[in-house]
């Protein structure tokens, strides 16, 4: 076999080694206690024991990005993408009150260019920084044949810890307790074929056009916003206790694929409903004007977007008022949005109060 073979085929394996050399700056900034290799090795290693955890349960998540990436492909703008990988996945891992330990990416493309993937791990290791936990190793596959050209995917992978005893699974949530909902960034990840198809069905817009809301920025540029990484603002929320030693803290709900609708049921028990109250909170603008370009129903926002809201909060009343202040100390916009009640038969999970009255035209 001729020693090019495989870069004729497609494939350049020295360009891929430059990259691990080019990335190791941006991986060094996110070590932490229990990282115990670099990358570039087979397996990446971790030690539990070094971050303290008396009796620590494993939490586990992955993610992608979606197709948000192809907007990033289409601006040439990589920098931003990898915060949204990881936040996807730590923050599906903090709403059991986890603290995430350690992140791997897998970057895949049709033709590698150093420099958007660097741009991209960059980001990665941005969204590791935020979120207080280790970019300890990842994958780079260049697929010729799978990809188009520069075409590229990226997820991840995440683990976390938490002490058995301050897991939060929804359980304690009851009848009278309120709802917390913290500000979203904008869409985050989530609804992009919808966003994507709607803008290319209205030639009166593209990416590279002026917000129509927000003139400083390109259109492409505001739904590039990434994710926000709720994690340290919820780890420092969770210290606060009831009178029984328990986090104040009940339940928590992320915000992602499948909106209000899909999300907030997964933490409720059986006997238990959301009142959403759709007026406590403004529909910002970038939502109305999805709404507007695309004749979209409200509930076809409740169940694709976040619709300004990207995390959510359950605990008693007389606790809320201690969370919000812990919360916007860390810098979280919060709104109290609703509270739960008791589900009768036939009843849905969620109910989304006057929300044609609120977040229609």
């Amino acid at each position: 076999m001729k020693q090019n073979a495989y870069k004729e085929a497609g494939v350049d394996v020295d360009k891929a080694a430059k990259l691990i050399e080019r990335i190791k700056p941006h991986t060094n900034r996110t070590k932490r206690s229990g990282v115990m290799s670099g990358i570039g090795g087979f397996g990446a290693l971790f030690d539990l024991k070094e971050t303290g955890y008396k009796d620590p349960i494993i939490v586990s998540a992955t993610d992608g990005v979606g197709t948000k990436i192809k907007i990033a492909i289409e601006l040439d703008r990589h920098d931003t993408i990898g915060i949204d990988c990881v936040a996807m996945c730590v923050n599906d891992l903090v709403v059991q009150g986890a603290e995430p330990l350690f992140f791997l990416d897998y970057f895949a493309t049709g033709q590698l260019s150093n420099d958007v993937a660097e741009d991209v791990i960059a980001g990665v290791a941005e969204g590791c920084h935020q979120a207080g936990c280790a970019l300890i190793g990842g994958e780079t596959a260049e697929m010729p044949g799978l990809y188009l050209g520069a075409d590229y995917d990226l997820a991840g992978f995440s683990v976390g810890a938490v002490e058995r005893d301050r897991m939060i699974t929804g359980d304690r949530i009851q009848a009278g307790d309120v709802i917390l909902g913290l500000a979203s960034n904008g869409v985050h990840s989530n609804g992009f074929s919808l966003v994507r198809h709607l803008i290319k069905s209205d030639e009166s817009f593209t990416f590279e056009s002026p917000s129509p809301f927000d003139p400083a920025l390109s259109l492409g540029e505001l739904l590039l916003m990434p994710t926000r990484i709720y994690v340290k603002s919820v780890l420092e929320a969770l210290k606060l206790q009831d009178s029984d030693n328990n986090p104040a803290i009940k339940g928590m709900v992320h915000i992602t694929g499948g909106g209000f609708d899909e999300n907030i049921p997964r933490i409720l028990p059986p006997n238990c409903k959301a009142d959403i109250d759709t007026g406590s909170w403004t529909l910002p603008p970038l939502f109305e004007w999805l709404r507007d370009i695309g004749n979209l129903r409200p509930s076809d926002l409740s169940t694709t977007f976040n619709c300004g809201i990207g995390y959510m909060i359950i605990c008693a009343p007389e606790h809320a008022p201690d969370l919000i202040k812990s919360l916007e100390a860390s810098g979280e916009s919060v709104t109290q949005i609703g509270s739960i009640s008791e589900k009768e038969d036939g009843q849905p999970s969620v109910i989304m109060h006057d929300m044609d009255k609120n977040w229609s035209a």
